[in-house]
């Protein structure tokens, strides 16, 4: 029961931290601030009947697994439910719940509201009909008709969506949010392919005046930065970088944790053949061949600079997110130079110090990042605990 009321605690602080000019609770906004929560508050009873008992799934996670459902009032709705005996999906829906309480933007999934009935935890989303970006994206077209869809213009405009919203998270909220876990799979499209950032359980707040913090590494292989991976130095620089993965794998079609080499290159990974090319001025060499006949080659070019430029080893060589907003608008012969993406520099060679379940791939994929990304056994990093409550130690002023 304490437990329980602990977890109430938690998902209602976001909405009664609201102060006045003398630094007390105004009575007045709490009283508002109780409504929305109770409004956030769905009954089981009701989310039973909007999934007919959690008949219509429509996919698993690390959380557990997600149902599609329809509400009394119409909205469609996509069900998170708390795996039983999860541990780890306890702490993310504390997470997803406090975090997305407050945010608000076309190009975040939008969180309607949360349950808790006994051991239940149920996160409730905004339905987005065409899942999520890897589904489409590295199919074939012969398993997935989709994928003839998704041409060069609506990647690239998933591309300027994403940063706008990941530009949201990082300025736009009250208190900077860093994802920590931005990949093609984390992000939805809706029946307009309007993306949307979604999984929020890895995430984390982030204090403003710091230049990182010192945190436990969680996340998936192959889209973390160096400096994160290897030292859990996190900042909103850590998904900067992620951010560059996933636009290289537009332009590609590539999937960067199972990126195959290609006859005649050395390339051992999607970073190491992008540069090379790059270097060689073969930018069209790279481009995904089913989007060939409708890319518009300033757009690519661009495209491939950005994702470059947020793929720097050191961190405050990466653009920030208003920076690449602004740098989507410029031609590439304006941008500055990226230099070779994602290879550490001597700070960042020493072993991090990981708690234990948190990376157990780590031995594995350390030997491949001397460029950043590896070349072939990824996989999606469990989360040991909610980056909302994972005890971390400040870093202010230190150079990353």
């Amino acid at each position: 029961m304490t437990k329980t009321r602990d977890l109430l605690r938690k998902l209602i602080n976001p909405f009664t931290t609201r102060h006045d000019s003398g630094n007390k609770v105004n009575k007045e906004e709490s009283i508002e601030a109780i409504v929305e929560f109770e409004r956030k508050a769905f009954q089981y009873d009701t989310l039973v009947t909007a999934t007919r008992n959690f008949s219509e799934k429509l996919g698993e996670g690390g959380f557990g697994p997600v149902f599609k459902g329809l509400l009394e009032d119409g909205r469609e709705v996509a069900v998170k439910r708390l795996a039983v005996g999860s541990r780890q999906g306890e702490n993310q829906f504390a997470n997803e719940a406090s975090l997305l309480s407050g945010v608000q933007h076309k190009n975040v999934v939008h969180l309607y509201g949360f349950c808790i009935h006994g051991a239940d935890r149920l996160l409730v989303y905004e339905y987005v009909a065409n899942e999520s970006i890897d589904k489409i994206l590295f199919a074939c077209s012969n398993d997935c008709p989709k994928r003839a869809e998704l041409n060069w213009q609506r990647r690239y405009n998933i591309m300027l969506a994403v940063a706008k919203g990941l530009l949201y998270l990082h300025e736009g909220t009250h208190t900077p949010i860093i994802h920590r876990d931005i990949k093609a799979a984390n992000i939805l499209l809706d029946q307009r392919w309007v993306p949307k950032i979604a999984d929020f359980g890895m995430a984390r707040l982030f204090p403003a005046d710091e230049s990182h913090v010192n945190t436990r590494v969680v996340g998936t292989n192959g889209y973390m930065a160096p400096e994160y991976l290897m030292h859990g130095w996190l900042s909103p620089k850590a998904d900067v970088y992620s951010f560059g993965v996933v636009v290289l794998e537009l332009v590609t079609g590539c999937q960067c944790h199972c990126f195959v080499p290609f006859p005649g290159t050395d390339a051992k990974n999607l970073l190491e053949w992008a540069w090379m090319l790059y270097k060689e001025r073969r930018i069209l060499e790279m481009v995904d061949l089913e989007i060939r006949p409708t890319l518009d080659l300033a757009q690519v070019s661009t495209s491939v600079h950005i994702g470059l430029l947020c793929t720097q080893a050191e961190p405050k060589q990466r653009p920030d997110m208003r920076r690449i907003s602004i740098l989507f608008t410029k031609q590439p012969s304006t941008l500055e130079e990226p230099s070779r993406p994602g290879k550490p520099g001597c700070r960042y060679t020493s072993r991090p110090h990981l708690t234990s379940g948190t990376l157990d791939s780590s031995r594995n994929s350390l030997s491949s990042l001397g460029s950043g990304i590896g070349s072939s056994s990824y996989s999606t990093l469990a989360s040991t605990s909610a980056s909302a409550s994972a005890s971390s130690s400040k870093g202010k002023g230190l150079q990353v």
